[in-house]
């Protein structure tokens, strides 16, 4: 078997271009094969732009494609479903971006396609592939902030376009929680190390019916409470903040780390006088760490999937990890009132 996966990409908008290049720049484990959009001329760009051998004028022209082995899907969030089922019924494995499916029902039905074609099926939230989302739960795991009690995340950006944006096209499965919310739940759940037993959740809907804003707190079984923001017309500062009984981890960039000097915090609170013992210092306040990644992002991303694939090794986000994802996404929609 060779040691490289041979990769179709189906679509063409910004996350594709995003996932290209990460591989052409530093995949070790990953090559571009083809790609595949609704039209020759749109596909041919895409593959010149990017070095990509072959194009196609069609989504089923690039799954019948027998050089490709593995299928990005990048597709508006309501193709996920049926264009991940319709490669794995072509023999391909699939690292389809988040939010995995419209519903957790729709994650199911692709996660069943997948074990009966015997093929490794992914959720792409690129950012658990960086070593420092890895060193900031090796640091928890550690106890260097003693018990997790909370975490509070924020994900938001505000864009003045919203004609043909998918991202406020409702019948596309747009809003804030779907397109950048999904990974505040992902990272709260994580950290949690646990599915959440309550949820509250709230939003601002746009005019055009999808939510622009949402905010939700999540509570687990074990006493972990987590908050979050995201939104499609507001500034925020996109951080992510893990605080224990001993102290608390920053992370200023979480999402989107960079290949080099991806930096967490661990952190302390001053202590109040009265809990020093006499003569005692408190502990230093801050410890800023710094962490190389040695590739690009989204290169971490397929590398971390072909492994899967051509290694057997295990996945980046286990089916259980976006069943669970999506079943909270579900719930906030329906308090929202958001139903696809």
């Amino acid at each position: 078997m060779s040691d490289r996966l041979r990769w179709g990409i189906l679509g063409t908008g910004n996350i594709a271009r995003q996932f290209a290049a990460g591989i052409k720049a530093s995949a070790t484990r990953s090559e571009l094969a083809a790609v595949g959009s609704r039209a020759a001329e749109t596909a041919k760009g895409f593959a010149d732009t990017n070095g990509v051998a072959s194009s196609y004028a069609t989504y089923q022209q690039l799954l019948d494609d027998t050089n490709v082995q593995a299928i990005y899907n990048s597709l508006p969030n309501n193709l996920h479903h049926e264009w991940t089922i319709k490669a794995l019924r072509a023999g391909k494995h699939v690292l389809c971006e988040k939010p995995f499916a419209l519903t957790r029902t729709q994650a199911q039905e692709m996660f069943e396609a997948a074990k009966k074609q015997k093929l490794v099926l992914i959720e792409a939230f690129m950012y658990r592939s960086h070593p420092l989302t890895h060193a900031v739960i090796d640091a928890v795991r550690a106890g260097e902030i003693g018990q997790v009690k909370l975490i509070r995340t924020s994900f938001c950006y505000k864009t003045s376009r919203v004609d043909g944006n998918v991202r406020f096209d409702r019948t596309l499965g747009g809003g804030s929680l779907m397109d950048i919310g999904c990974y505040c739940v992902n990272f709260s759940r994580l950290f949690a190390g646990e599915e959440p037993d309550k949820i509250a959740a709230s939003a601002h809907m746009h005019e055009r019916g999808v939510d622009d804003c949402v905010t939700a707190t999540l509570h687990f079984p074990h006493g972990i409470v987590a908050s979050f923001t995201a939104g499609m017309t507001v500034h925020a500062d996109n951080t992510a903040s893990i605080c224990g009984d001993e102290g608390y981890i920053e992370v200023p960039v979480p999402w989107k780390p960079p290949v080099q000097k991806a930096a967490y915090t661990v952190a302390r609170s001053t202590p109040p006088k009265m809990d020093l013992a006499a003569g005692q210092k408190p502990p230093p306040p801050r410890e800023t760490r710094h962490v190389d990644a040695g590739k690009e992002l989204y290169a971490l991303e397929a590398d971390d999937f072909a492994s899967a694939v051509l290694d057997g090794r295990p996945p980046a986000l286990s089916e259980a990890d976006t069943l669970g994802n999506m079943a909270v996404l579900d719930e906030i929609r329906r308090q929202i009132g958001l139903m696809f």
